[in-house]
């Protein structure tokens, strides 16, 4: 297996520093803390070059808050100058991961996203005519750090970015134990806290949602299962957003199979499914996935999402009516939400929920 070493530098680069900044900054620089880093730019990168070049560099503390979306989420905001480095890590290590996942990977990738993923949703629903949907528990919460560390460290050589990687890793510790309930697995012992080889109880867990990493990482975690899914299983109908994930076949005894495999695979990475939710349905009965209903020959917006945006229409429409908010900035959240409708047979719904406010 090919291994990458020399990468410490790149990472530290002016330029790709430089680089990194800007794409922090994209659609942020009227915020206080992207404000403050670009009054004295070209000396706060600099600073973060000398920090990161000396090893000397240490991640500040998280801002954490909370949302509905549609379920509570705990999201943990780095600090801006982390954010640029995060960027900076990502633009050198990611592309070594990029040619290694698999295609039906949508989250966090170029090219990829939710709208794609449902396409692909529909192409498979067209071509077979049962699914197994599955989802993860907690699972940014539960992401063990030795696995994930092991995974990254597999292929980067270099020790300063592994270091680097293990900053990182470190300070998202502590951020989502209340959030995680313990599960145990084979060679688990929970009376002393103690594991077998590499599967211990009380391990740091959790990487902090809302981190650029996390995301990448999270693929990096989970390719383990796309690549069994793939290759052990032979699943050629299967495709992954995050957590969420479809698996089509044209036999149910297959899919449930193939749902006990999964199980006994996802607890080598001390994941678990919901698996009450992991069942076996016909498509035609439509699949509930990344906030749609998607039939073979149609797709229609979840209720919960039409209230969401009638609810937040609501609050800019006020605000606006405060002078508190931009007419453009309210007709580009009106836009983007049109746009986003447009992806399924969404007329009647647009009509109803825009002509009242007309």
């Amino acid at each position: 297996m090919k291994t990458y070493k020399n990468l410490y530098p790149q990472i530290t680069e002016f330029e790709n520093l430089y680089h990194s900044f800007k794409k922090a900054a994209r659609g942020k620089r009227k915020k206080g803390d992207v404000a403050d880093f670009e009054y004295n730019l070209e000396e706060n990168l600099f600073a973060l070059e000398e920090e990161l070049e000396n090893e000397s560099y240490l991640p500040g503390k998280y801002f954490n808050f909370r949302i509905q979306d549609p379920k509570p989420r705990l999201i943990s905001a780095a600090p801006f100058r982390d954010r640029v480095v995060h960027h900076a890590l990502c633009n050198v290590i990611e592309p070594i991961w990029e040619n290694r996942f698999i295609h039906d990977t949508y989250a966090c990738r170029v090219g990829k996203g939710t709208h794609a993923a449902l396409r692909r949703t529909t192409e498979f629903s067209r071509r077979y005519p049962y699914v197994l949907q599955c989802d993860l528990e907690h699972f940014f919460p539960s992401i063990d750090h030795e696995i994930l560390y092991a995974q990254l460290t597999r292929l980067i050589a270099d020790k300063k970015t592994a270091k680097l990687c293990k900053k990182i890793l470190d300070s998202g510790a502590t951020i989502h134990k209340s959030d995680y309930e313990m599960r145990y697995f084979a060679g688990d012992n929970p009376s002393t806290g103690s594991g077998q080889g590499l599967f211990a109880v009380n391990r740091p867990r959790g990487l902090p949602i809302g981190n650029l990493t996390s995301q990448f990482w999270g693929n990096v975690y989970l390719n383990p299962l796309d690549q069994f899914v793939k290759r052990e299983l032979k699943c050629k109908g299967y495709l992954r957003y995050v957590d969420d994930f479809l698996l089509f076949a044209d036999d149910k005894k297959v899919l449930h199979e193939w749902r006990e495999a999964i199980i006994a695979i996802l607890a080598k990475l001390r994941l678990t499914l919901h698996e009450k939710r992991a069942v076996v349905f016909p498509v035609e009965t439509g699949i509930p996935f990344l906030g749609w209903r998607t039939y073979p020959t149609y797709r229609l917006l979840r209720r919960y999402n039409g209230v969401r945006f009638q609810r937040r229409f609501a609050k800019q429409r006020k605000a606006f009516m405060r002078r508190q908010l931009s007419f453009e900035k309210l007709d580009a959240s009106v836009q983007a939400w049109i746009a986003h409708l447009e992806h399924g047979d969404t007329w009647g719904l647009r009509r109803s929920l825009l002509k009242q406010h007309l």
